[in-house]
């Protein structure tokens, strides 16, 4: 195979799009299921919006979504990134990690599969322990394999173990008598505490001495709240 051949462009249609309660990039888990939650709707695009495309894809409890990273896709990648499991300190090779700023902005989540959705045109999965931001194109689906893709003995380097905090979550009396009125199928108060538990603030915030104040967008809802310490306190809670 000739080097022309190998660097040929590879042109990729999506062949759907997220519903998800992540608004902005802020306070996404950064993997996927940290936050089990955490729901979201695949819904498939023309022409792939026909059951024959996910016949028997109901007979898996998990699946791969390959998608686009679209809001960073354009400001291209970096050899060497920080992760922020790092603290946002070291340098590590791009291919080393799972950061964002990619030659070609792929990304990859192995999310639970709660329900599939078939009405005319209207082809639906539904999604949960979801990572990825509203409106993200997904570019593939392919059923999760536990015998193959759960490496039970694999190392992972500084990403070895799952990310811990000892962060905690209260609510003021005025945020917990919005969310008894919202759905109970949102579960937003364990939503939000769950989200808030992964600690969503940038790496040299994370030290930082003093209350520190921050607002994030969940489902469409605004919610307010400030850390002092490894304590979060939800202030307040609003519709958009």
């Amino acid at each position: 195979m000739t080097l022309s051949a190998v660097n040929t462009p590879i042109e990729i249609t999506p062949i759907g799009h997220i519903r998800s309660p992540y608004k902005q990039k802020f306070a996404i888990p950064r993997q996927p299921r940290l936050v089990d939650t955490a729901k979201a709707q695949l819904v498939l695009d023309a022409p792939f919006n026909n059951e024959e495309f996910i016949r028997g894809i109901e007979e898996f409890s998990h699946i791969w979504v390959l998608f686009r990273f679209h809001e960073t896709a354009d400001k291209g990648y970096s050899a060497l990134v920080r992760p922020p499991r790092l603290g946002g300190n070291a340098r590590k090779g791009v291919f080393a990690t799972r950061a964002t700023f990619r030659p070609n902005a792929i990304g990859m989540s192995a999310v639970q599969l709660l329900g599939v959705e078939c009405k005319g045109q209207k082809v639906v999965l539904h999604l949960g322990g979801v990572d990825l931001l509203d409106g993200t194109p997904v570019v593939d689906i392919k059923p999760y394999l536990p015998y193959s893709d759960a490496l039970t003995h694999a190392s992972a380097g500084f990403a070895d173990t799952r990310p811990q905090t000892h962060m905690t979550v209260s609510f003021s009396d005025e945020a917990l008598a919005f969310i008894a009125k919202t759905d109970p199928e949102l579960e937003l108060h364990t939503f939000i505490t769950q989200v808030l538990q992964q600690d969503p603030r940038p790496a040299y915030k994370k030290n930082k001495d003093g209350v520190q104040s921050y607002g994030m967008t969940l489902y469409d809802f605004n919610i307010r709240w400030h850390v002092d310490g490894e304590h979060n306190h939800v202030e307040q809670i609003t519709a958009l």
